[in-house]
């Protein structure tokens, strides 16, 4: 049976992908999308999420909003520099049919974690601020996930939206904290692995050619590419939420070791940073599994060929 699967997401350029990349996949039944602030408003990221479903075919997943910003310290800017204005790149994508479930996101999350038989893996892909409500309102659900794969932070590298913090920690970082020293399941998946995992122009071209949904994904990343020339010196994009879902859709995709986190809440230059400690292994029952090895290549290559797959012929 596929594994069911929650994304919680701020789409967002490279969460369109991953939500894509999970709908391309048997491996997993994607079961319900929530949507939190982060790259954009939350009106928006929950309209992009509603549209990216539909460009897909599959507006009967159900898109719940959840936290439009963070739980203590109002977030200081959203990423429309690098994702647009909307959220997409500048690309429309054509409005979905389908309505907002009327819940809100944790009691969507909740409702779903007490109710599946199986357990349920939940991709975390922006701001942590839905989890952590989920933790501290619904705790009985939260103890039911069996897998937390997050995109964020950082172990060994600097930041990349401050020179400590990555985006998605720094957003709410006292969500993040509670999130990262709670008991849940988690895996880490942070720039140490995603900045290495660079999807270039052929690898593009490669599900452009496939049909329309692979058109309009290549569409969305041309904003992308430039950012990513610019901030990193790549030739291709840093696809960071598709390889959080990847580990989410492929269990040890990622090489990863047992670490005790915990992240920079002050209000000075190192906010939202996450401190790892890589002296030992961790026996703590709050410890994570923090990504730290991948095979870049090996990836790419399946976000491509399972992107190209969604026009119904590989490439």
């Amino acid at each position: 049976m596929p594994i069911p699967l929650v994304i919680d997401t701020d789409p967002g350029i490279d969460d369109a992908l991953a939500i894509l990349l999970a709908l391309a996949s048997p491996e997993v039944d994607l079961r319900l999308v929530t949507t939190v602030h982060g790259n954009v408003e939350l009106a928006q990221t929950t309209e992009n999420a509603l549209r990216v479903l539909h460009l897909a075919g599959r507006s009967d997943v159900p898109v719940a909003a959840g936290a439009a910003d963070s739980l203590v310290h109002r977030q200081p800017e959203r990423a429309g520099h690098v994702h647009g204005s909307a959220g997409l790149g500048g690309v429309e994508l054509p409005p979905s049919p389908a309505p907002v479930d009327p819940r809100p996101a944790v009691v969507a999350l909740a409702e779903l974690l007490t109710t599946s038989p199986e357990p349920v893996t939940i991709a975390a892909v922006g701001p942590l601020t839905n989890l952590a409500l989920l933790l501290r309102v619904f705790p009985e659900a939260a103890a039911r996930i069996g897998r937390l794969v997050i995109m964020g932070g950082s172990a060994a590298r600097s930041g990349n939206v401050t020179a400590a913090a990555e985006f998605n920690v720094w957003a709410d970082a006292e969500a993040a904290q509670a999130i990262l020293t709670s008991k849940l399941p988690t895996v880490l998946v942070g720039l140490d692995v995603t900045l290495p995992t660079v999807l270039d122009e052929d690898g593009i071209a490669r599900f452009a050619a496939a049909g329309p949904i692979g058109a309009q994904a290549a569409a969305i990343l041309g904003q992308y590419l430039d950012h990513a020339r610019t901030a990193y010196g790549t030739t291709g994009v840093v696809v960071h939420d598709a390889l959080a879902v990847t580990e989410a859709i492929a269990p040890g995709t990622l090489g990863t070791v047992r670490r005790d986190v915990v992240v920079d809440t002050g209000l000075g230059f190192g906010r939202g940073q996450t401190l790892v400690d890589r002296r030992t292994v961790s026996t703590a029952p709050t410890a994570v599994e923090v990504a730290e090895d991948v095979d870049s290549a090996t990836a790419v290559e399946f976000l491509v060929s399972r992107l190209a797959a969604l026009d119904g012929r590989p490439v």
